[in-house]
């Protein structure tokens, strides 16, 4: 059992710092704001997620003591996460929307434009006399 443990644990602690590792290499090397949102978003979060589930897997096979400690950053890391990462994304499109902040399109290319007059998801300010217009005349 101690050697199904270990093997586990060691799975584990390379999974997590290799997705700890990936998704701050994201953070640093990603051009633009919102392609930098997913390296600690998604990659780091699972990286930490597993950090701790190895944890929890040492401490129960090597001392026998059940921790809620690790659940309890695992939750709370994976519902502050997402929220984070949509404020930032909120806040970056609101800036640019009012032309505060200008970044160079990243490796994914410019933001798609949809064709049409309508206006479409928060890459534009809506224009005037549309639906989802809310500026007076």
């Amino acid at each position: 059992m101690s050697v199904i443990a270990d093997i586990a644990i060691t799975v584990l602690l390379i999974l997590g710092g290799g997705f700890a590792l990936i998704g701050s290499w994201g953070l640093v090397r990603l051009p633009s704001t919102m392609e930098r949102l997913h390296g600690p978003t998604k990659a780091t979060t699972l990286g930490l997620g597993a950090l701790l589930l190895a944890s929890v897997v040492y401490f129960q096979t090597r001392l026998g003591i059940w921790t809620a400690h690790e659940l309890l950053i695992s939750l709370f890391l994976f519902i502050t996460a997402p929220i984070s990462a949509n404020m930032i994304a909120k806040v970056h499109l609101h800036r640019a929307r009012l032309g505060k902040a200008h970044e160079d399109d990243g490796i994914a290319g410019p933001p798609p434009r949809p064709g049409g007059d309508g206006d479409w998801a928060t890459f534009e300010a809506p224009k005037r006399k549309t639906p989802a217009s809310t500026a007076s005349d």
